[in-house]
């Protein structure tokens, strides 16, 4: 999806139809800015309730997700795997890669990719998909080149806005109200 084409609303309704998995890294779009770490070495995980409820409703509702790090993260793969997540790309340098092994795994399209990526080293991957999304806290540099940018930061709200999109796009999100305008 190129980013600052006409009727974007039109644009933007397209790919999120087209979604069927969604990949981001942790640090920065699950985690926020910060990693804590103890004094013993272990990182403190935790995320967002709100983005966690949005992953297990979009794994619930057949979305693909896939989270990368390129720290081991095993509390992560405790928490995100509770909540559905079966792929995770751990331990790992280069995030394009990951994410080409990802989209091979499961035969998927770019298109049928949605990335949240929040710096430079997620470019490779948000050129790429079909719905490329940073984090309002995102670095400046990213936002001339992703179809959207959420209105919640990275840690924050982000994922779950993003999930929200989708599925309330594809007809899936269980939240909404019915129309005042039917019957």
């Amino acid at each position: 999806m190129q980013p600052s084409q006409a009727d974007p609303s039109s644009r933007v309704s397209q790919a999120l139809k087209a979604v069927r998995a969604l990949f981001f890294p942790i640090d920065g779009v699950l985690n926020g800015s910060r990693i804590t770490v103890e004094g013993n070495g272990l990182e403190l995980c935790s995320i967002s309730i709100r983005d966690a409820l949005g992953i297990k409703e979009a794994v619930g509702q057949g979305i693909r997700v896939a989270v990368y790090s390129p720290r081991s993260s095993e509390g992560y793969r405790t928490l995100l795997g509770e909540l559905g997540v079966r792929d995770f790309y751990f331990s790992s340098d280069d995030f394009f890669s990951a994410y080409e092994s990802f989209r091979d795994r499961y035969a998927l399209s770019d298109e049928a990719c949605a990335c949240i990526g929040d710096d430079i080293g997620d470019i490779p991957v948000l050129e790429k998909v079909g719905f490329p999304v940073t984090a309002i806290n995102g670095a400046d540099y990213l936002r001339n080149r992703v179809g959207y940018i959420s209105a919640y930061e990275g840690g924050d709200g982000c994922i779950r806005e993003i999930v929200e999109m989708i599925l309330s796009e594809q007809g899936k999100w269980p939240f909404c109200e019915a129309s005042s305008a039917e019957g």
